[in-house]
């Protein structure tokens, strides 16, 4: 099948009056960023990147502006980055559990796609022993999330580095999808593409800042490959939308008071939800430090038939852990507005405690 089955169901299906199935920041308010109409123009010199953008997302990451290719958000990033370094037949090697549009992209890219474990027991982190038991000379791209999605377990330096090692031995590349790392907003650490040629990066606005509508994603990696990456965005995107463009550039100069308006309303949703977590014995989770997202696991009954209870009596959602393949959890989303979040969580309860009392299976 091409396509995801996932963003089907997210387009069609997750939406509710308390959703917590988001993963993203609430919406950032355009009347807050300081735009007036005349900074607004339809139409620009943007061909193969809008040079003011380039400029800012390079200073922001701290790269040659040559290195890095705007996207039209992190879903087109990834797209280009796995198209960019994978042809048919080629083994990519990737997370598990992983984000299911990742593995739709490999698969309709023709890629052989290979698993590595992120186990449970161990907090969902990373061993790169077992990324080094996975490679063969046919794997060409071993794929990662940091923070990881679903869990929001983060995966430091010191086990990146040989990874990077790894791809070194076999001819590969490492894409690191750092789009929920901007969610550690001053804690995060220096983006993977610092670490060596081997490695790719993806990002964007949209899940710590709210900034979906702009679109703004992008991909650093070593400049011959981002000249290939713009090559193949004629065939996807050609050009993108100049005002968004522009707007990225006063959001991206804005990004400080952007990220304390988001940081601020993190913090304050991951009390709640941890003050939920301790009230609950029906439920174990490996608590995330940052990040937007957790992952619980159902200790009885069916996962399924809490998502349709919460959505058909409760008007709650939250994603089925089906989607990560690992069909006992769920994922929630804290980045929603307060009061959403604390009767959305409510309301979780309740679905849960009705299921514990009638011993739905």
């Amino acid at each position: 099948m091409s396509g995801s089955v996932y963003m089907e169901w997210a387009k069609t299906q997750a939406h509710g009056r308390f959703n917590l199935a988001t993963s993203g920041m609430i919406h950032y308010p355009i009347a807050e960023l300081p735009v007036h109409i005349e900074d607004i123009e339809l139409c620009g010199p943007s061909w193969y990147g809008y040079e003011p953008l380039q400029r800012a997302l390079a200073r922001k990451l701290g790269v040659d502006a040559r290195c890095v290719v705007h996207a039209t958000g992190t879903s087109m990033a990834n797209h280009l980055a796995m198209a960019a370094t994978l042809s048919r037949g080629d083994e990519v090697l990737i997370e598990w559990p992983a984000y299911e549009p990742l593995l739709a992209v490999a698969r309709y890219l023709g890629a052989e796609v290979k698993r590595f474990h992120r186990p449970e027991e161990a907090g969902f982190r990373i061993d790169p022993r077992e990324i080094e038991r996975a490679v063969t000379r046919q794997t060409r791209l071993i794929v990662i999330t940091n923070l990881h999605n679903p869990t929001g377990a983060f995966t430091d330096e010191e086990t990146l580095r040989p990874i990077g090692v790894i791809a070194q031995g076999c001819g590969a590349r490492v894409l690191v999808d750092e789009v929920y790392l901007e969610t550690m907003f001053e804690r995060a650490p220096r983006s993977a593409c610092h670490l060596g040629s081997e490695f790719i990066v993806t990002a964007s606005l949209t899940k710590a800042y709210g900034l979906s509508g702009l679109r703004c994603g992008w991909i650093v990696a070593e400049e011959s490959l981002a000249k290939k990456m713009w090559r193949l965005n004629d065939l996807f995107g050609a050009v993108a939308a100049h005002s968004a463009e522009r707007l990225s550039v006063i959001a991206l100069e804005n990004l400080d008071r952007i990220a304390a308006r988001a940081k601020t309303l993190i913090e304050a949703n991951r009390v709640m939800l941890d003050e939920f977590f301790d009230s609950r014995d029906d439920i174990e989770v490996v608590r995330p430090e940052f990040g937007t997202t957790a992952f619980p696991k159902l200790k009885r009954g069916s996962v399924e038939k809490l998502c349709a209870l919460l959505r058909e009596k409760y008007e709650t959602t939250i994603v089925p852990g089906k989607f990560f393949e690992m069909e006992d959890h769920f994922r929630l989303g804290i980045a929603c507005d307060t009061r959403m979040l604390r009767e959305g969580l409510a309301r979780l309860g309740s679905a849960l405690d009705e299921i514990k009392q009638k011993r739905i299976p």
